[in-house]
């Protein structure tokens, strides 16, 4: 069994639009976050930023998970509350970009 450490978590940016219902109900927004922050934690993420942002977004959260079905998890946590709608995207660092290319025939 590998022993998990910090740099073995994948890393995932879920990008965030609001529902009729989030942006009706927007001053709660405060603690949804916090309520997010403990969800992802319950089921093995865990939400390491969390960004309003201008644009085809209304927000951005960097999340950190052991694996796809974690972040899976917790993102349809996140849709289930009915308050923003989700689009996730795993990411790779540098260092792990680096190798795959160093891998290919």
């Amino acid at each position: 069994m590998r022993e998990e450490k910090e740099d073995d978590m994948a890393r995932y940016l879920m990008l965030f639009r609001y529902t009729a219902q989030g942006i009706n109900r927007i001053k709660e927004s405060p603690k949804r976050i916090e309520a997010g922050r403990k969800a992802f934690r319950e089921v093995g993420a865990e939400m390491k930023e969390w960004y309003l942002a201008l644009g085809q977004y209304d927000g951005v959260v960097l999340a950190e998970a052991p694996d796809d079905e974690t972040m899976a998890r917790a993102a349809l946590w996140v849709g289930s509350q009915g308050n923003v709608g989700t689009e996730t995207l795993r990411l790779f660092t540098e260092a792990e970009f680096k190798d795959m290319v160093a891998k290919l025939p």
